[in-house]
């Protein structure tokens, strides 16, 4: 796998066809996750650390300025989901697709729902019947994962879910800002050790991957958003756990073409690509494939791409609704 290839660990979607028309009902009292604040200031963006790979655009590191907001302590769960999806009656892009990409232990579906891999990622399965509701397939449910993250969520059902609740997804760097939890060049949200004394700081693979998981973390697949513990700012688990979309589109060069400016003021990359910025890693990250679970790392996706790793968080600036 070249060490440029940023769709290792999220299959895309090869078609596209228009998104359901978003909610136009805004009720921001339905958003019930806790906030986090983020104050106003400057902060270091970038691969401090010297782990990320080179076509990933992680250097250099370069100084940002941002505004002050509110940030979800935590990845939108399934019951938030579930709360707007009862309200609006919004069908994901999964679920008008008719499938979503599954990891190949975790498919709990019949043979014909089963529909093919791609030879380059063997272990994402397209399966007939995934979707938020259903994360392994159709003889899957929610059971018992109401705190969980909600995942098979596109770009496009995200930008639908914040419409409705009056929020937005965070930038790249509020992200990695928020990340970050008031660490300057951390390679994690706690430090730079993976583990604390042989404990587990974050649900990730381990083992050997793609074909054995240990979980000596405690988690096979998603955890509930509040395991481990949260950063300096509050939030839990933005690294491991699920992929969180964010609003920018994806550019490799984005941060050279930052290069000699003293201090970037609140940047939002829109290239006009319509690949989209995913950030944090997830259950899946593995050094031996992706070791994108980390504050910098970057990855991408198409905008209506899901999969059952990946979710997202929500933001609103200091006087917006929230």
């Amino acid at each position: 796998m070249a060490d440029n290839d940023v769709s290792c660990c999220t299959p895309r979607r090869s078609q596209t066809t228009p998104a359901d028309p978003m909610p136009t009902t805004h009720r921001p009292d339905r958003h019930g996750i806790e906030q986090c604040l983020i104050p106003s200031g400057v902060f270091a963006m970038g691969d401090a650390t010297g782990d990320g790979r080179p076509g990933d655009g992680e250097t250099p590191v370069h100084q940002v300025a941002l505004s002050a907001l509110q940030i979800d302590a935590t990845s939108v769960t399934n019951d938030a989901f579930s709360a707007f999806v009862q309200d609006t009656g919004y069908r994901t892009d999964a679920q008008r697709f008719g499938s979503s990409a599954v990891f190949h232990l975790m498919v709990a579906a019949a043979d014909a729902d089963v529909l093919g891999s791609s030879p380059r990622i063997p272990w994402w399965i397209d399966v007939r019947g995934a979707d938020w509701a259903h994360p392994e397939g159709p003889r899957s449910d929610l059971s018992e994962r109401g705190d969980h993250p909600v995942v098979h969520v596109s770009w496009n059902d995200a930008q639908a879910y914040c419409r409705w609740a009056g929020r937005r997804l965070p930038t790249e760097a509020e992200w990695e800002r928020a990340s970050r939890g008031g660490l300057e060049a951390a390679r994690y949200p706690w430090g730079n050790d993976l583990m604390d004394g042989g404990a587990w700081r974050t649900n990730i693979w381990q083992g050997t991957f793609p074909t054995i998981n240990t979980a000596d973390d405690g988690w096979i697949s998603t955890a509930p958003v509040r395991s481990y513990q949260p950063n300096g700012f509050g939030l839990w688990q933005t690294v491991g756990n699920v992929w969180e979309w964010c609003q920018d589109t994806y550019d490799p060069r984005a941060y050279a073409a930052r290069a000699g400016r003293e201090v970037v003021q609140n940047p939002l990359t829109e290239t006009g690509s319509g690949v989209r910025v995913l950030r944090g890693g997830s259950f899946l990250c593995h050094d031996s494939y992706c070791n994108r679970y980390r504050n910098s790392a970057r990855s991408s996706n198409t905008a209506d791409s899901s999969m059952s790793n990946a979710g997202f968080r929500t933001v609103a600036e200091i006087g917006d609704p929230s």
